[in-house]
């Protein structure tokens, strides 16, 4: 049989395929594997919002424990609120724009040590902003293009939530991606 040189066929494609035998040995069926789907949830960006109490803390390592598995970049974000007095309280002297810049200074030198000691530290940033913190959150999900925002809650109820409100719920409801809650008293799934 002779075959013709401009006319080649196509490379067969190899596919892995599942070989059923029999008691003897002998080939008893064939079917290929299925094509391996995507993952379903694969962040790529990571923030949480950090306050330095424990509760944060269990939040970083949830979101540690995802970026490790995912090869996601994590950013974590402390927002410092201003102080604003009544004027009830008098005078009171603002502090000074070096006084100020050093206090954020230290508090980006903190976020920074804490980074540091994350499995997945080469991925992570660290960022410090001024303002209400659930504007500042759900403003940050957007800007760094955030894929997951894990955030803790400090499981305040009754008078306490009435009369502060709950950043959490709020950044719950405003947040541009999906928001994993995690709340200090849980069962923990990542250890």
């Amino acid at each position: 049989m002779k075959t013709n040189p401009s006319k080649s066929s196509p490379p067969r494609r190899s596919k892995t395929q599942v070989v059923v035998t029999d008691a003897t040995g002998h080939r008893a069926a064939v079917a290929p594997l299925p094509e391996p789907k995507a993952p379903r949830l694969h962040p790529t960006r990571i923030l949480v919002p950090v306050d330095f109490s424990t509760a944060s803390g269990k939040a970083i390592a949830y979101a540690d424990a995802f970026a490790s598995t995912f090869g996601a970049a994590i950013t974590l974000l402390h927002v410092v609120e201003p102080i604003v007095l009544p004027s009830e309280f008098g005078y009171v002297p603002a502090p000074s724009p070096e006084e100020e810049i050093k206090h954020l200074d230290a508090i980006k030198t903190r976020l920074q040590k804490v980074a540091a000691g994350l499995d997945s530290a080469k991925g992570s940033g660290v960022e410090v902003r001024v303002g209400r913190p659930w504007q500042e959150i759900t403003a940050a999900v957007t800007e760094l293009g955030v894929d997951l925002l894990v955030i803790t809650t400090h499981g305040r109820t009754g008078i306490k939530h009435v009369l502060m409100g709950s950043v959490a719920e709020k950044i719950v409801r405003h947040a541009a991606c999906p928001v994993l809650v995690v709340r200090p008293e849980e069962k923990d799934f990542v250890g």
